[in-house]
């Protein structure tokens, strides 16, 4: 426990500056006074200083600061800015060997003599190494790190509070989850039997396809500290001349690579979130090959539709749709004022819409600067979605300058048959109520007769308020329409298109209905 409060009394004192600047800036002297005006140049150098910051406070901080760069619910873009630096960023070494790790899990199968460092990050080392008389790869988590972390993640759980009880009340919805969602990210990662896992899943999603290749993994020797996988080797593809080197092309790898991202999120829902420049390659025969799964995420059925809904709806620049999909996914408060939303999000989709260069990144920072007036928070399978959106992009636009990714993924969308998949349900929910309907359209010749008989005997009488006579034209105009639409709908079960002159018709009447109502 004095670990602990030692931990967090150092991790209070390094925050604290950012934390009083921040709340200057809100009330001058702190408690009172009004806001002040701060120069972006002064934001920038602040939120620089945070990235160092962090990296002196360890894995833990820095995975922090990798989340919050992806959360613009709660970081502003200059700081969400400077936090993406943290993606490459290498802390110092912990004085412990790995090989002994290496050795411990995997016993006498790994020769240790061959052990050959490779690469290194906020988490893992990756080596190379020989294994019961095979070159593999292998992926190790740092010494003594999860403990660490853990007690880094109380920490953090213990400051939330503090900064909710000064967040803005929009930022409040975000700010309740945000001990949760680092957890679950950062724990999540340094489980490698989870990430085995998604590899597996993922090379067997593209098993058959000859455009991509996915490092087969040793799932029965790999432990939670231990990644053991096929060691394959490509050129980055931004380096200059890779893929001439292979011929392949880069405007066709730039469009490989939206497709198969694309392909992973939206269809198989297990997807490699991380597809940065360094985890990128090109093999010799041209597929292309994807490296370190750990950041990666399962999205459920439900969640996928929704997801699919929102590209849909971007796609369309339906305000109503978006909003059904922001709030289908949690991201919006179900309580939200929908009237208020959807002005902002037509205001958006009208800032973007004289412009001749609109990129996915530009679609969800204008939407979602739009939206910081209102409770939204963006969970973590949904950000990683995202993020794969605009990290793929900025890959894709490297490769070919003039990649136009929002066309690419409508293009996705239709030739995929999603944008038919909405059309298709649709359809069945009107054959749905077309057959619901038809019990009571066979009754009614039969309630009719009964109807002709009491009027022919003179049994009915009808009670009537007297009304003005445009009045009763509207009504008879609606009931005609209604009559007509009924019809038609019943008509188009015809071998002959008569269904579309009853709607036609149907049509008239109905603007004859608004023009007299």
């Amino acid at each position: 426990m004095r670990g602990f409060n030692r931990r967090f009394l150092q991790v209070a004192v390094c925050l604290l500056p950012f934390a009083v600047a921040l709340l200057r800036d809100r009330r001058r002297f702190i408690f009172f006074g009004g806001s002040r005006h701060v120069p972006e140049e002064t934001h920038r150098r602040r939120a620089e200083r945070l990235v160092e910051t962090l990296l002196e406070l360890g894995a833990a901080f820095i995975k922090a600061g990798q989340v919050l760069s992806t959360r613009p619910d709660i970081v502003p873009p200059v700081y969400a800015e400077a936090l993406s630096t943290l993606q490459d960023e290498v802390p110092e070494e912990t004085g412990q060997d790995p090989a002994e790790l290496v050795a411990a899990d995997l016993g006498d199968a790994v020769d240790a003599g061959t052990l050959d460092p490779v690469a290194g990050g906020s988490l893992a080392y990756v080596y190379t190494a020989v294994v019961d008389g095979e070159t593999v790869a292998l992926k190790v988590r740092r010494p003594g790190l999860k403990p660490r972390i853990e007690r880094d993640l109380r920490v953090i759980r213990r400051l939330v509070p503090v900064v909710g009880f000064f967040a803005s009340e929009r930022q409040e919805y975000s700010v309740r989850n945000i001990a949760d969602d680092f957890e679950r990210i950062i724990l999540e990662e340094l489980d490698f039997q989870r990430e085995a896992g998604m590899m597996r899943d993922i090379g067997e999603n593209f098993a058959d396809d000859d455009r991509v290749y996915i490092p087969e993994v040793d799932e029965a020797r790999t432990t939670e500290r231990v990644l053991v996988m096929e060691h394959v080797t490509g050129r980055k593809v931004t380096d200059e001349g890779a893929l001439d080197r292979v011929g392949v092309d880069p405007e066709e790898m730039a469009r490989r690579i939206a497709d198969v991202y694309l392909t992973m999120g939206l269809e198989h829902g297990v997807f490699h979130a991380d597809p940065h420049p360094g985890n990128l390659a090109v093999l010799d025969d041209g597929r292309l090959l994807i490296y370190d799964y750990g950041m990666s995420e399962r999205l459920t059925p439900e969640t996928q539709a929704r997801i699919v809904d929102l590209y849909q709806s971007l796609a369309r620049r339906d305000a109503d749709g978006i909003i059904d999909a922001l709030v289908a996914l949690d991201v919006l408060s179900p309580t939200v004022d929908r009237t208020e939303v959807r002005h902002v999000i037509e205001l958006a989709m009208e800032n973007l819409e004289g412009r001749s260069d609109i990129d996915w990144r530009d679609i969800f920072t204008e939407l979602f600067g739009m939206l910081h007036d209102f409770p939204f928070r963006i969970p973590p399978n949904v950000m990683l979605l995202i993020r794969v959106g605009t990290v793929t992009e900025g890959v894709c636009r490297q490769l070919d300058p003039e990649f136009d990714f929002v066309t690419f993924v409508r293009s996705f969308l239709l030739e995929h048959g999603l944008f038919q998949r909405e059309v298709q349900n649709v359809a069945g929910e009107i054959t749905s109520d077309i057959r619901t309907s038809v019990p009571a359209l066979a009754r009614l010749p039969t309630r009719a007769d009964r109807l002709l008989d009491r009027i022919e005997r003179n049994e009915l009488r009808v009670k009537t308020e007297r009304r003005d006579d445009s009045t009763g034209r509207a009504v008879g105009y609606a009931v005609v329409s209604g009559a007509l639409f009924v019809a038609s709908a019943m008509l188009t079960f015809h071998s002959q298109p008569y269904e579309f002159l009853g709607v036609a018709v149907g049509v008239v009447f109905l603007l004859l209905f608004y023009r007299t109502a």
